[in-house]
């Protein structure tokens, strides 16, 4: 999980998927369950605000 300023606000992001969140607990339940099911939670994802650009190259 990561940090990011986005629009002057914090977000929180699952490093596997890339979907952002407001609360730290959020993303790091997103990123428990997509290392554990190699998929992304409806009920957990219905909370991102932040949606990744899926054009955008990003480096792990």
């Amino acid at each position: 999980m990561k940090e990011k300023r986005v629009n002057n606000k914090s977000l929180f992001l699952c490093e596997m998927c890339g979907l952002g969140y407001l609360e730290k607990e959020t993303a790091e339940k997103c990123e428990e369950w997509c290392k554990k099911t190699g998929t992304c939670s409806i009920e957990i994802t219905k909370k991102a605000v932040y949606l990744p650009d899926p054009f955008q190259k990003t480096s792990k």
